[in-house]
């Protein structure tokens, strides 16, 4: 082991090496911090930069850009997903369930207790939410063959939550309204 050492530090790899140590530590890396990056200069120094409005090749990268709005869908006979647009405004039922951006009906599942319990949740309610409360817990009561359901409404948020799942049950409900 002595003898490697003594015959690299006797060759000029070992002086390389320390050079290029040294090289290292004097100049800072150029990393993504603030401290390591170089201070900022005059304006003078900059090159001129045109800031352009509206250039012709502007239209290429706005096509790469996501929509800001979803787009209304085209109106079809039928869907092949079963999906159906809304055409209920709730006037004469006096409620109305609204759909999501994605025009989708606002109907979800939540689960707690590592899914021992399942809550099914309506949302986007306006209106008599009473009434539709009434409505939904009759569909429900209906599929479990006529047991009671458990249901919590929350007439600020204008939620209705369904102890149990219930989800296809409600959403198809929902669908046949026209909601």
């Amino acid at each position: 082991m002595a003898t490697c050492a003594k015959l690299m530090l006797g060759s000029g790899l070992c002086q390389k090496l320390s050079q290029f140590t040294r090289q290292i530590h004097m100049q800072p890396a150029l990393l993504s911090s603030f401290r390591s990056s170089r201070e900022v200069q005059e304006l003078d120094k900059y090159p001129e930069v045109e800031v352009v409005a509206n250039p012709p090749e502007w239209r290429f990268v706005e096509r790469l850009l996501p929509v800001e709005t979803v787009p209304q869908p085209l109106t079809k006979p039928k869907y092949p997903s079963g999906w159906r647009p809304q055409k209920e405004d709730g006037s004469e039922l006096g409620y109305f369930v609204a759909r999501t951006k994605n025009h989708m009906v606002p109907v979800y599942l939540h689960t707690r207790f590592r899914g021992q319990r399942r809550i099914t949740v309506v949302r986007r309610v306006q209106g008599d939410i009473w009434s539709l409360e009434k409505d939904l817990r009759a569909v429900v009561e209906q599929s479990r063959n006529g047991k009671l359901c458990a249901t919590r409404i929350n007439e600020l948020s204008g939620q209705i939550h369904f102890h149990g799942d219930y989800v296809d049950v409600l959403r198809d409900y929902l669908k046949e309204k026209g909601f």
